[in-house]
């Protein structure tokens, strides 16, 4: 049997409205968030077998908050109960994470202030098949990097297989180094690495080919994707697997397509194009959820992207960080947008 184990920051976001209605009305939306809770959301819903680790400071609010990850059937057992303070963020209804809008409050939050030596790996890791992180956690801190980095290398030992999601975020990385400089060792001990041209460039060092990006059609795209997926494999004996996301916005709508690249084949998702959407976030992290329960329910590569594809594209309609879709409403989407 799999056991998923994610690890990152719970976060909640506070939602204003785009017109500042909610100073008058005094009523702001506020989710339980976080990427990687995100995922394990998702894997919840479809079924796995899902842990939830991060550290979350030890009152009453975290304990109503670990009623409600419990509720959504993830195991919030681990949780480690220290610091001071949960983390923040704001983002205008409708917008996105990369957007200038988002607005950062967790610096010196539990998750920030974890520091090597606090965790003890052993325990947390124990019965797991498949840990699950992304670079928003090497991202808070330099403590925060270390422990990301600790992680891995248990999970190494071990021989759990490690999925990084190279989420990048523009407004964090302040702790005085560049992705580029911490991300590469923590990929090294990764299987699956998943994000898209861009954030490899910046994460990774891997080349952009100008070539083929100002071309912007899909064939280049999907001959870069090769490229990048190629050269991480290559700069990364350990990964085994690299998948690759395209979101084009297109007004109020967007166009959507994936690749996964593993053993010498670059599997093309089925694409996705509608004229409007509700919310971006959480698209990735569906995406990441979907491969995770592909490859740990013995799905073959294509029927993974597919389902992990749709799961992505149909976290765009749904308000909440977290997607709601049933594994039953993702396959019968995939047949519905099928060419």
């Amino acid at each position: 049997m799999s056991k998923i184990l994610t690890f990152g920051e719970l976060l909640l976001r506070i939602s204003p409205d785009a017109n500042g209605a909610w100073l008058k009305n005094n009523e702001i939306p506020i989710f339980v968030g976080g990427a990687e809770l995100n995922v394990a959301t998702g894997l919840a819903i479809w079924g796995a077998d899902v842990s939830f680790f991060t550290a979350l400071p030890d009152h009453d609010l975290t304990k109503e908050i670990l009623g409600y990850i419990e509720n959504l059937n993830i195991d919030a057992s681990r949780i480690a109960l220290q610091g001071e303070r949960i983390g923040i963020y704001y983002l205008t209804q409708g917008k996105d994470l990369k957007s200038a809008g988002v607005i950062y409050d967790r610096a010196y939050s539990s998750f920030y202030a974890l520091k090597p030596g606090d965790v003890n790996w052993d325990k947390v890791l124990e019965g797991v098949s498949h840990f699950q992180f992304s670079a928003i956690c090497p991202a808070v801190s330099q403590n925060a990097a270390n422990v990301c980095l600790e992680a891995v290398k248990a999970c190494k030992a071990k021989g759990i297989h490690v999925s990084l999601d190279l989420n990048y975020r523009a407004k964090l990385w302040k702790y005085g180094k560049s992705p580029v400089e911490i991300m590469p060792e923590i990929a090294s001990y990764c299987d699956l690495i998943m994000g898209n041209l861009w954030a490899a460039h910046q994460m990774l060092g891997t080349a952009l080919d100008d070539t083929l990006i100002v071309q912007d059609a899909k064939e280049a795209y999907l001959k870069h994707a090769e490229k990048t997926s190629l050269e991480i494999m290559s700069k990364f004996p350990n990964c085994k697997a690299v998948a690759n996301t395209f979101r084009f916005e297109n007004g109020e709508g967007i166009n959507y397509y994936t690749t996964f690249y593993q053993e010498g084949t670059l599997h093309v998702s089925q694409q996705y194009q509608v004229d409007k959407i509700i919310n971006k976030v959480g698209s990735g992290d569906a995406f990441m959820g979907g491969l995770l329960f592909g490859i740990s329910s013995g799905y073959s590569t294509q029927d993974t992207l597919e389902f992990a594809t749709a799961a992505a594209f149909k976290k765009l309609f749904i308000p909440t960080d977290s997607t709601s879709t049933t594994k039953e409403e993702i396959l019968q989407t995939i047949k519905d947008y099928a060419a």
